[in-house]
């Protein structure tokens, strides 16, 4: 009896002996350290290598042509973290020898020696999503994925005679929709303000007292847009990506007070509403070569841009500007380049 009592106690440890090894501490291994979710959902950083065919700069023009080439090495940064987005991008600008740096007012036969000028331009915008900051979906509707909050800016310099140093600020909202293929399209009504510089606002080229080229002009309206898609309705071989912009600024005044007088070159004239635009069409190269896994980390493109009324300078009332200038106001060009992305 007490031999069939050991026996049937044996039999019930054995059964049990896999469920009570999982409950053993694990002598061999510690366990796994708790997985830490990145601050960053997403963050991309890219440069970019491109050439513009077209360019114009108003009121420099020789001959009758207003146009020249420029290169263009881009460096941009995204982010999306757990409350909205940063994004952040800087141009280093070399124009051909038409757009030509200081001191030359241009590349006439008073300056046979020109060089092509060269300007940096900054630009960051960041949002705060309503949905994030409230924890809610009540900014969620439809095609409507979010609001936000957003503020920004612009800064630039460039070495050619009129010395931009353009400084801007933006706020406002930022209205997000989903489009097929997992694109995106944003629409933002901002408040904008600009202060800048023009040396034309020197003496002697006025003679209403003492002007130092500063300018400050009057707060205006301004709407941002951009997208992205992947064309997804295309074989995987053939990955294409259609992206781009268009801003409108409202007219934002001459940028000047008091009763300075308009000067012939029409420096001084009231400013008009202002259309940037650009579209574009990216080849993944990444991801026909090494799959899904690389997708976007080497692209190829090409981009129309169509710029009206260039810093806000009335392509029709501007002479010797725009209007006398063979059109320098008005930038219709095509781009070409390539983008790495880290």
């Amino acid at each position: 009896m007490k031999f069939k009592l050991l026996a049937a106690t044996a039999l019930v440890v054995a059964s049990m002996a896999p469920a009570l090894a999982a409950d053993l501490p694990n002598t061999k291994a510690p366990p796994a350290a708790p997985s830490i979710a990145p601050f960053f959902f997403v963050n991309d950083n890219s440069i970019s290598l491109s050439y513009q065919f077209t360019a114009t700069d108003p009121g420099y023009f020789l001959n009758g042509n207003s146009k020249f080439g420029k290169s263009v090495l881009n460096f941009t940064h995204f982010d999306v973290w757990g409350y909205g987005t940063n994004f952040f991008t800087i141009d280093l600008l070399k124009s051909g020898s038409l757009d030509a740096a200081a001191p030359c007012l241009g590349p006439g036969a008073d300056c046979p020696n020109a060089t092509g000028s060269t300007e940096i331009y900054g630009l960051f915008r960041s949002t705060l999503g309503l949905n994030e900051l409230f924890h809610t979906k009540a900014f969620s509707w439809g095609p409507l994925t979010d609001v936000s909050l957003e503020i920004g800016g612009d800064a630039n310099t460039e070495n050619n005679y009129v010395g931009p140093a353009k400084r801007d600020v933006v706020a406002g909202l930022e209205f997000s929709f989903a489009l097929p293929y997992k694109g995106h399209l944003n629409i933002s009504p901002l408040y904008y303000k600009e202060w800048n510089h023009n040396a034309f606002l020197i003496p002697p080229f006025t003679t209403n007292g003492p002007l130092n080229g500063n300018t400050s002009f009057d707060g205006t309206w301004d709407i941002e847009t951009n997208y992205a898609m992947d064309l997804g309705f295309l074989p995987d071989a053939f990955p294409l990506t259609f992206s781009g912009y268009a801003n409108f600024h409202g007219p934002k005044g001459r940028g000047i007070s008091g009763a300075v007088p308009y000067v012939g070159d029409g420096s001084v004239a009231k400013t008009a509403v202002e259309f940037n635009s650009e579209q574009k069409l990216s080849l993944d190269v990444g991801k026909m070569v090494g799959g899904s896994t690389y997708s976007h980390f080497f692209d190829v493109w090409v981009a129309y841009r169509y710029w009206q009324n260039k810093f806000g300078l009335d392509n029709t009332k501007s002479p010797g500007l725009c209007a006398g200038s063979f059109g320098s106001c008005t930038e219709q060009s095509w781009v070409t380049g390539v983008t790495v992305k880290f």
